[in-house]
């Protein structure tokens, strides 16, 4: 009789996928049956989140339902790192606790498991970091792969829990990345999106320097149409960096820059003073180096100290620089980190009404951002189709997934359609706040626009 099969319950961000992603490689390499359907296992692993409060609610709640059910539980990720032993005691059916640098252990504590152990596998400073030699069972689309350059974080943001819970950065090389790129490219990945808490400062603690120009330039040897970044710091965006976004052709001239706020008086208070005065200077150089830039920010509105003077610079902020998508969130207080005793805390209401305030603020200014690409021939990754009406859905570069927009792709002449995971040229028709709409174009439509663009540039 073959080893028993243990199911898998994912929660958080693509950093805790592909942890997921490698733990279910390496059971699966030692024989072990592994699903994503919980009733079909007495053993469930459950990779949690604890970066917000609500995070860490949904953690609890999943893992509180499977013990209901009789579940034996594993439970791996960043509320196992930060709850540690409270989880073992708080529930009987917790057989093993595994920390966000211990997953590559997974096979040796459910063997402990197995033999009736109770196992707290949780380094207290995690170290470790993966390499293109660790088993993966990919989840995602078989289109679309994450792939990590590095683990933890050496900035200590005020309201940030992250580097308790995964430890200072540790990168991999520029080698074990491109090996893996490559891997990913055999399997038929379009679109490899790199991820890591700073992904701009990449390589700082391996090779004294941070070294993104030197890795997207060595990715741009590898056969995947789409390198896209997330996580650019402002800081990190130096002249080498534009320089490979521009001369590196399978990289996406998408910038994810997590500024949080606009006011510098907030971004003391939040630790992040080297944000100051280089911003606007900074995205003013990405557009005038990357015309064709899709910008993507994220905000915290109700930060301990946000005056409503505060809140109106960021609303002008927003107003003048025009982003392609923004994420805001609420402040959330996280036990541990240096926010979470701030004096002058703002009430939720208000708070509320200004992620409010700040996304009516937003949404016309995304919905000229997209109308802007009406009429252009973009490549779209299909995703979905749709078999009743013959639409597809997908993304162009402008959209990452599952955090931005879709293309909804009509048929072109002729019924020409596409499967998903390919890509396909499509002419931008339509657009609104959030997706675009398009339709599939031939050769001789393309082969017309380009005699027409190349008329006009004359």
């Amino acid at each position: 009789m073959g080893l028993p099969t243990i199911a898998f319950a994912h929660l958080g961000c693509e950093k805790n996928r592909v942890d997921t992603e490698h733990m279910l490689g390496l059971l699966a390499e030692a024989g072990y049956g592994v699903s994503a359907d919980e009733r079909e296992a007495a053993v469930v692993v459950v990779n949690t989140c604890s970066f917000i409060q609500d995070a860490r609610e949904e953690s609890v709640r999943t893992l509180v339902e499977l013990a209901e059910q009789g579940k034996q539980l594993i439970i791996a990720g960043c509320l196992a790192q930060h709850f540690q032993q409270e989880l073992l005691e708080s529930l009987p059916e917790a057989r093993a606790i595994v920390g966000t640098g211990d997953y590559q252990h997974i096979v040796e504590v459910l063997k402990r498991v197995e033999a009736g152990e109770r196992v707290n596998r949780v380094s207290a400073n995690p170290t470790f970091v993966g390499d293109e030699h660790l088993p993966r069972y990919r989840t995602t689309s078989e289109a679309v792969a994450y792939l990590k350059v590095a683990e933890g974080c050496d900035y200590r943001c005020a309201f940030c829990i992250i580097p308790k819970l995964r430890g200072n950065q540790r990168s991999r090389t520029i080698e074990s990345i491109v090996a893996e790129a490559q891997n990913l490219a055999a399997q038929g990945v379009q679109e490899l999106i790199l991820i890591s808490q700073i992904t701009t400062n990449y390589g700082l603690d391996l090779y004294g320097k941070p070294r993104l120009d030197d890795l997207l330039r060595a990715l741009g040897e590898v056969e995947i149409p789409w390198i896209r970044v997330h996580y650019a710091y402002p800081t990190g965006l130096t002249p080498e960096v534009l320089a490979a976004y521009r001369e590196v052709p399978n990289v996406l001239p998408y910038l994810d820059l997590p500024l949080q706020h606009s006011h510098p008086e907030v971004l003391r208070a939040m630790n992040r003073p080297w944000q100051e005065g280089i911003t606007g200077p900074l995205l003013h150089r990405i557009r005038e180096q990357l015309p064709d830039a899709v910008l993507r920010t994220t905000f915290i509105v109700g930060f301990p100290g946000e005056t409503e003077a505060h809140f109106e610079h960021l609303l002008d902020f927003v107003a003048e620089q025009r982003f392609d998508h923004v994420g805001v969130f609420t402040f959330s207080p996280e036990e541990g980190t240096a926010a979470a005793d701030l004096a002058n805390p703002v009430p939720a209401a208000i708070a509320q009404e200004r992620k409010d305030r700040l996304m009516a603020l937003q949404q016309p200014l995304a919905g000229e951002r997209n109308a802007a690409w009406i009429g252009r021939i973009v490549d779209v990754l299909i995703e979905q189709e749709n078999p009743s009406s013959g639409a597809m859905i997908g993304r162009c570069a402008r959209f990452a997934p599952e955090v931005d927009g879709e293309v909804h792709v009509q048929p072109g002449l002729g019924g020409l359609c596409a499967a998903p995971g390919t890509m396909v040229p499509v002419r931008i028709i339509g657009a609104d706040s959030y997706d675009l709409q398009g339709e599939v174009v031939g050769a001789a439509a393309m082969v017309q626009d380009a005699q027409q663009a190349h008329r006009a540039a004359g």
